[in-house]
C-alpha cells in the first residue's frame, strides 16, 4: 500500500481508503441490515492490506454503517483514522452538533473520531447553518476537548464556493468531493485545497459504479493496458498529486484486492497517458453534448418521461461504452428520487419537446433509439 502526506495534519493515509456507504446488505422482516458476518472480516482484510482510513457517515446503510464500522474497529483503532459526518439536516440549533457528536461516538462505541466532517456542506447550509449558528466555535471546543481530531467537510458544491468556504471558514484541516474521468468539476478546488495544506479525500473515484464495468472503450485509453475499467478510474484519480487518498465503497474480497493492487501500485500513469486520456475523453464530452448538453429546456415533458436522464444514460451506452451500466440505471427510471420522471419507451411522441430543445434535436428519434438500446 502507498502512503501519502495527509494535508498539514501530520497524518500518513493510505491511497486507497476504505468507504462505509455499500457494506453487504441482508432483509430480515423486510428491514435491511448491514450483513455483519460479512462486512467485519471484510474491514479488518483492508486494514490486514495497509488500508488505515475508513469513513462512515449517520445515514449510511438505513443508519447502521457507523455501528458496524464501531465493531470491526475494535483492536485496530489506534492504527488507522476513523472518518464520520455531521448529518446537517437535522442541526437546528447550536447545541445539536455536540448532540448528534455524542449520539456518534456512542454508535462507534470509541472516543474520539480523527475526522469530523460538516456533511454535504455547501454554501447554503455553511452561511445559514455553520455560522449563523456559530457550530465552528463548537467544532473547536469537541477538539479541544479530544472528542475530534480534525475539523473537515465533505461537499458537492462547485470549485468556486468549495474555496469561498475553506477561505471563510480558515480551520478546515481536511475535505472529501467528489471526482473521477467522468467528472473532472473539482479539479481546481482540490488544487486549491492542497496548495491551502488540507487533505483531500476522493469519493466516487469510479463514478459511483459507472466505470466499475467493463469499458473497452476507457480502458484502451492506456497504451499498455489494465485489467478492468475501475483501474484505470482508480489510477486516474491516483495520478492527481492534490489527491491524498481515493475512497472506495468495497462490498466484496474481489473487489478489495482488486483495488489493494492498483493503489499498491507505485507506476502511476504517465503524463503522455493523462495526456491521452484528457484528449479522448474531452473527445467524449464534445460527442455527447451533439446529442443533449443537458440544459432542461425540453422539460417538463406532457408524458413525465425525463428526457435529460434517459439521454445521460443512452451517452454512457453509446459514447462511453458503458452499456451494462446504463442498461441497469434504465431500469431504476421513476423506482427513487434520485431517477425521477419515466423511462424513454414511455413516450407518447407528442413533440411538444422538440421546439424547445436549442440542439434541434430530434428528441422523439433519439428517445426511440435509447428505448431500443436500453430496455431490458
Amino acid at each position: 500500500m502507498l502512503y501519502r502526506d495527509f494535508g498539514r495534519t501530520g497524518v500518513k493515509i493510505s491511497a486507497l481508503g476504505f468507504g462505509g456507504m455499500r457494506l453487504p446488505m441482508v432483509d430480515r422482516d423486510g428491514t435491511s441490515y448491514v450483513d455483519e458476518d460479512i462486512a467485519v472480516p471484510l474491514i479488518h482484510r483492508a486494514f490486514e492490506k495497509g488500508v488505515n482510513y475508513i469513513d462512515t457517515a449517520y445515514g449510511y446503510c438505513n443508519g447502521k454503517s457507523e455501528i458496524t464500522i464501531g465493531k470491526a474497529i475494535k483492536g485496530w483503532r489506534d492504527r488507522i483514522s476513523l472518518s464520520t459526518k455531521l448529518p446537517m439536516w437535522l442541526v437546528e440549533k447550536k447545541d445539536d452538533y455536540r448532540r448528534l457528536l455524542d449520539e456518534q461516538l456512542k454508535k462507534l462505541d470509541t472516543d474520539r473520531i480523527d475526522f469530523y466532517h460538516f456533511h454535504g456542506l455547501d454554501k447554503g447550509s455553511f452561511e445559514n447553518t455553520v455560522l449563523k449558528l456559530n457550530l465552528l466555535d463548537e467544532a473547536v471546543k469537541a477538539r479541544d476537548e479530544g472528542l475530534i481530531g480534525h475539523i473537515s467537510f465533505s461537499t458537492h458544491e462547485n470549485s468556486e464556493n468549495i474555496k469561498y468556504i475553506i477561505d471563510t471558514a480558515g480551520i478546515f484541516e481536511s475535505m472529501l468531493c467528489q471526482y473521477n474521468l467522468l467528472d473532472r468539476a473539482s479539479e481546481e478546488a482540490l488544487a486549491y485545497a492542497h496548495e491551502k495544506g488540507l487533505g483531500t479525500v476522493i469519493m466516487g473515484p469510479v463514478g459511483g459504479g459507472r466505470l466499475g464495468v467493463p469499458s473497452k472503450a476507457i480502458q484502451s485509453l492506456v497504451p499498455g493496458g489494465v485489467k478492468t475499467t475501475a483501474e484505470i478510474a482508480l489510477r486516474f484519480v491516483l495520478t492527481n498529486p492534490n489527491v491524498s487518498c481515493a475512497l472506495s465503497g468495497m462490498s466484496s474480497i474481489q473487489m478489495l484486492d482488486e483495488n489493494v493492487e492498483t493503489a499498491s501500485n507505485p507506476n502511476l500513469l504517465s503524463q503522455k497517458e493523462i495526456e491521452l486520456i484528457n484528449e479522448a475523453m474531452e473527445e467524449n464530452r464534445r460527442l455527447s453534448e451533439l446529442y443533449c448538453t443537458g440544459c432542461n429546456y425540453c422539460m417538463p415533458c406532457p408524458a413525465g418521461v425525463n428526457i435529460p436522464l434517459n439521454f445521460r444514460l443512452m451517452n454512457y451506452h453509446r459514447v462511453y461504452n458503458l452499456t451494462d451500466y446504463a442498461k441497469g440505471e434504465y431500469s431504476k427510471i421513476g423506482s427513487n428520487d434520485w431517477m425521477p420522471g419515466k423511462p424513454a419507451h414511455e413516450c407518447l411522441e407528442c413533440g411538444a419537446c422538440e421546439p424547445k430543445c436549442p440542439q434541434k434535436i430530434e428528441i422523439r428519434r433519439q428517445l426511440k433509439e435509447t428505448a431500443k438500446a436500453l430496455n431490458l
